[in-house]
């Protein structure tokens, strides 16, 4: 059985036990009627939308002409019907509310974005757009005439032509459909700090059922009235997903209303069939008087401890206004609705009678003149001023607005010293807060005084708006123990003009792989548009590494988040590991500065030693690789062996190992190099950062060894590196999925990325070359290797890494640059 089998269409959920007098919570409208004239327009918007979304997947073009049944007359056999991928469950939902929110938006001039959770829905939304104009004005070959419908219905789902779910080539969208669960979670971020605008979300009720969507719902909880605008989440129930029931649509209206007031909403349910329009207009009219009564306290001085916002239930059937019934079995109401109802109408001519009666039934000859557009009637409903239209918000395409940065290097700590890279990145933060006030967040789960970053809160505080300790206190810092809701708030709030900054823990980061990607999907297919203009960059900032997880165990390793950016598009990608507090900043600054890039920035929250200036971290960062010539030998000139550190903690450990070989190996030449930028040492024209191979050569040597010590997974630089010519020459330690609770140093050695590690793969390496090694290797090595059992056993007996682990090293000759 490939569905579950039902009795009757749209079946409603069994009633609970919960006690009657809950209903009482469920806000009652008195029924009000509309005018002939305004239930005509919007059921006359509806039946052209539909009709358009239904021949889609059906139809290579569709009939203008009195007499549409004739126009479906085509031999089938030479494949002039053709299926695509098309949810018709979830349309009809989809463009009544577009009706809708057109007339609210005419009525009271309103600034308003929609967002479509549901996936699948594309053909509703285009089809709307094409009515309103707004996909010829972002694409002039859709036209409102019979060739400008011509050519997306049937070029959709098709190369070339809209993919079947919202994405960013979609007019009016901030959100990727492709994924579900995020829709609420962005239209939160989205008005944040813009006190006018209002964001319509309908979440779907297969969407509801996801992780991301259940904890979104308390994004209110982070909105402040006074500066902010606000969200009507439409929870849009109709039953079924593809091929059994929604959780939602098994809970009666007593189990609804109790989870919705808990949630902290007042709940309108949208059901009366029969007069749809009438409770849809009536609805919507109280919720956006919620808000404003809420908005005008907070603004007025007054707020509203826990507001209860509005949320409309509103229960249709899948698939309305398509086949009641195929073959027998149920498609309106049930599951068989989700997809393509009339698989068949190309060689069934039941179905194909079926399809012709379902789209005749929209009255197109009505809906469309003689040349192939909207008549007046349909489009009457549609807010005249374009800025108006859904399809045509600048906030959607066209609202980025640089941050102010002040100049990094005043925050810049004294070279030769020792400081945390969260630290002093905290007190850049603030600064930037502070001259940002409308335009930069900080999105964190609640690790910002874990992570060292306090210094953010230092002139401005949290957004909670349920605490009474911060509540309507203009809180800039979003602290929400879900990594989900972080991304969502950021994507909103990034794709409509602002920039934010996501810090986390390394190891949880990767909750949100697949968020990122399919922001990435948006922000790729955004580039390749004419119309859509820059956005700010998305900037991940990870700390609390594997290299330093203060006791937390092995569930706290976890560098495989880099992997998930480096396997971004070369346009998107940037991934950054800087090496000292001031190489921090000089990242941190240039990532905020810049445009439709994946930043991701990894560092040390405990000290570490400040090995450049800040002009010299300046230069450094620039060039996103250097010759650290103060530990090389000879400034790294004629090196036996180039041993490389990517990460603050295993650049230490390499500088450790240099120090180490001078004193054990004094006739071994190193040259020491730390890269900043990981896309350096990838294969040229692979990224636009990637070194030439005169430039790699000239940096690592065209023929000398080569020993990487790097934070993530080893699999992630070899991808890098794969193609450069005499790979063996190379080797790689980096994270091998070991450690426990133990002390900072035994996870170096867990790992072999110790210095000890190090100096034995310089040994080895300028062996090599250099027979004055190649002589002592083996005695070396022994001592070498002794000397990583002593301090394993000295661990583990007291609990510590010994004394002077981690002291500066020193070097005996003075390097002036």
């Amino acid at each position: 059985m490939l569905g579950e089998v039902i009795d009757r269409p749209n079946p409603p959920p069994l009633p609970s036990h919960i006690p009657e007098d809950v209903l009482s919570l469920a806000v009652k409208l008195e029924k009000t009627s509309l005018g002939d004239t305004t239930n005509a327009g919007f059921q006359a918007f509806r039946n052209a939308a539909n009709y358009i979304a239904a021949g889609t997947y059906t139809l290579p073009r569709l009939p203008y002409e009195a007499t549409p049944i004739k126009a479906f007359s085509y031999d089938f056999s030479e494949g002039q019907c053709v299926v695509r991928a098309y949810i018709n469950g979830t349309c009809p939902g989809l463009t009544l509310v577009y009706s809708h929110l057109n007339f609210l938006v005419q009525k009271h001039d309103l600034d308003l974005i929609y967002v479509v959770g549901p996936g699948h829905g594309a053909p509703a939304i285009l089809a709307s757009l094409w009515l309103e104009g707004s996909l010829e004005r972002f694409y002039p070959q859709y036209g409102r005439n019979k060739q400008g419908l011509h050519n997306p219905v049937t070029r959709f789902s098709t190369p070339g032509g809209f993919p079947s779910h919202i994405n960013a080539e979609t007019p009016g969208a901030i959100h990727e459909g492709g994924e579900l669960g995020y829709a609420l979670a962005v239209s939160f971020g989205a008005v944040m700090d813009k006190p006018d605008l209002v964001v319509a979300c309908v979440v779907g009720d297969g969407e509801a059922e996801s992780g991301p969507t259940a904890t979104a719902w308390h994004g209110y909880k982070y909105i402040d009235p006074k500066e902010s605008g606000a969200v009507i989440p439409v929870v849009h129930i109709n039953g079924f997903k593809i091929s059994e029931r929604t959780i939602y649509g098994c809970m009666d209206d007593k189990e609804m209303v109790t989870l919705f007031t808990g949630y902290g909403y007042q709940c309108r349910f949208v059901e009366d069939l029969e007069h749809i329009d009438a409770d849809l207009v009536a609805s919507m009219e109280w919720a956006l008087s919620e808000i404003k009564k809420i908005q005008g306290a907070a603004r007025s001085g007054k707020p509203i401890m826990k507001p209860r916002w509005p949320v409309l239930i509103m229960r249709t059937p899948k698939g309305w206004s398509g086949p009641k019934e195929v073959h027998g079995e149920y498609v309106e109401g049930s599951f068989h609705a989700h997809q393509v109802p009339l698989t068949a109408a190309k060689t069934d001519p039941e179905e194909l009678k079926i399809l012709q009666t379902w789209l005749a039934s929209y009255n197109p000859q009505k809906l469309f003149n003689e040349s192939g557009g909207p008549v007046e009637f349909v489009t009457r409903i549609i807010p005249r001023d374009d800025s108006k239209k859904l399809g045509q918000r600048k906030e959607t395409y066209d609202a980025y607005e640089s941050l102010n940065i002040p100049e990094w290097k005043k925050f810049g700590v004294k070279k030769g010293g020792q400081q945390s890279c969260m630290k002093v990145s905290g007190e850049l933060l603030d600064q930037v807060l502070q001259d940002n006030p409308r335009s930069m967040r900080v999105f964190s789960p609640d690790e910002l005084v874990s992570n060292k970053l306090d210094a953010v809160l230092r002139h401005t505080g949290r957004s909670f708006q349920w605490d009474e300790f911060s509540n309507a206190k203009g809180g800039r810092i979003i602290e929400i123990l879900s990594e989900h809701c972080c991304q969502g708030f950021l994507q909103g709030y990034t794709l409509t003009g602002r920039v934010g900054l996501f810090p986390s823990y390394e190891s949880f980061l990767g909750i949100i792989h697949t968020m990122m990607v399919q922001y990435s999907k948006f922000c790729k297919m955004a580039a390749e548009t004419t119309w859509r203009k820059h956005i700010g960059s998305i900037n991940y900032l990870e700390t609390s590494t594997w290299t330093r997880q203060e006791h937390n165990g092995f569930s706290h390793q976890n560098p495989s988040f880099i992997g998930a950016v480096l396997n971004l598009k070369p346009t998107a990608a940037r991934v950054y590991l800087p090496p000292d507090a001031n190489t921090f900043l000089s990242t941190l600054a240039r990532c905020l500065r810049s445009k439709n890039y994946v930043n991701l920035m990894v560092g040390s929250k405990q000290p570490q030693p400040v090995f450049l200036s800040p002009d010299e971290a300046d230069s450094h960062c620039r060039a996103g690789a250097s010759v650290w010539k103060f530990a090389s030998t000879d400034c790294g000139l004629d090196p036996d062996v180039v041993l490389v550190g990517i990460g603050s903690e295993l650049t230490f450990e390499v500088v450790a190992a240099a120090a180490l070989l001078r004193k054990i190996a004094p006739s071994l030449r190193v040259r020491v190099i730390n890269v900043t930028d990981l896309m350096i040492p990838g294969l040229e024209g692979t990224h636009p950062h990637s070194l030439s191979h005169d430039d790699f050569d000239a940096l690592f040597t065209a023929d000398k060894p080569v020993h990487f010590n790097y934070h993530g997974y080893a699999n992630e630089l070899k991808g890098l590196l794969f193609g450069r010519p005499q790979m063996t020459r190379i080797s790689i330690e980096s994270y091998r999925e070991e450690g426990s609770t133990t002390s900072p140093f035994d996870m170096m050695l867990c790992n072999h990325v110790s210095r000890y590690h190090v100096a034995e793969a310089g040994i080895k390496g300028a062996a090599q070359r250099n027979e004055r090694i190649r002589v002592d290797m083996h005695e070396i090595l022994s001592g070498i290797k002794h000397e990583i059992s002593k301090t394993r056993e000295y661990i583990l007996a007291e609990g510590k890494d010994p004394d002077g682990t981690y002291g500066v090293p020193e070097f005996d000759e003075v390097y002036s640059p």
